[in-house]
């Protein structure tokens, strides 16, 4: 079977709907990092087993359950506390790794992207591959940007092509904005520091492929309003109604803040150069 791992802090509005999606297996985790409203007695309440260890990326901590936690089985499921297993998504996930060559370390799946009960396909540039079920042993996470993706891989990467549920927004667009405006400045310094090799962009999996296309493309003036154009008219997002509009004009302005606060790291970056250089002239005469 499959143990389920869940990273929670703060999750009392959507822990419950995700833990249902999962009552399917018998290993299911909670790994929280220091929740003060009832996502703890929700756990419990649900019998599943909870854990707790400080939050300090999204990489480090899906290390950590790896390392921390007792996984019954040798396949991990990990999902974020706003996501849904499906019915189709589970037998997906069932077949696959039940056909999984010895050398398959794990899968990338993907999601669908909900707001106002409306599946944001064209505007959400499906599919989006993220790394999320692994065979123990065989994977690890790295971080880029708020998120992260896969490290050290003994063995290949193959794909789930049946998609989960991820509800981004369920707690209203105020958190959604807050959230996103912290992560867009660990995307900047991602994006700047962290600049993929340009090869990356021909990458045929996703998740090489997106960071190294997010990273470059940052770099051209009016980045935020291409994003908004491409994902609202040429992938057709205009057909998803008023929910799509919103997402899309929401997605051109989390570019916006990342770009703005690039060139703030850049400036940053160029007046310390300055200095030490100064220091040392002034030093040498």
């Amino acid at each position: 079977m499959i143990s389920v791992v869940i990273l929670t802090k703060n999750e009392e509005l959507d822990l419950p709907r995700c833990l249902e999606s999962v009552n399917w297996s018998d290993d299911v985790h909670v790994l929280d990092s220091g929740s003060t409203d009832k996502t703890v007695e929700i756990a419990y309440l649900y019998g599943v087993k909870f854990w707790e260890n400080s939050f300090e990326s999204f990489g480090k901590q899906r290390n950590h359950a790896l390392d921390h936690l007792a996984l019954r089985y040798d396949w991990v499921l990990f999902l974020d506390a706003d996501e849904v297993v499906t019915d189709e998504f589970r037998a997906a996930i069932i077949h696959a790794i039940n056909n999984a060559n010895s050398d398959v370390a794990g899968f990338y799946c993907c999601w669908k992207m909900m707001l106002e009960g409306r599946w944001l396909k064209h505007c959400d540039n499906f599919p989006k591959w993220q790394f999320r079920l692994l065979r123990k042993g065989k994977a690890r996470f790295i971080d880029f940007g708020h998120g992260q993706k896969e490290g050290e891989i003994v063995g290949r990467i193959e794909y789930v092509k049946e998609p989960y549920l991820h509800y981004s927004f369920s707690k209203g667009w105020s958190q959604w904005i807050d959230r996103h405006n912290k992560y867009s400045s660990q995307e900047a310094v991602a994006r700047l520091h962290a600049l993929p090799p340009f090869a990356n962009v021909f990458s045929r999996h996703g998740s090489v492929r997106n960071p190294a296309l997010k990273s470059y493309l940052s770099r051209i003036p009016g980045w935020p309003i291409l994003r908004f154009i491409h994902a609202y008219v040429i992938n057709l997002g205009f057909i998803e109604g008023i929910p799509g509009l919103i997402y899309c004009i929401n997605m051109g302005y989390h570019e916006f803040l990342i770009q703005i606060k690039m060139r703030e790291l850049k400036k940053v970056h160029s007046a310390s150069r300055h200095t030490h250089a100064k220091r040392i002239v002034q030093t040498e005469r």
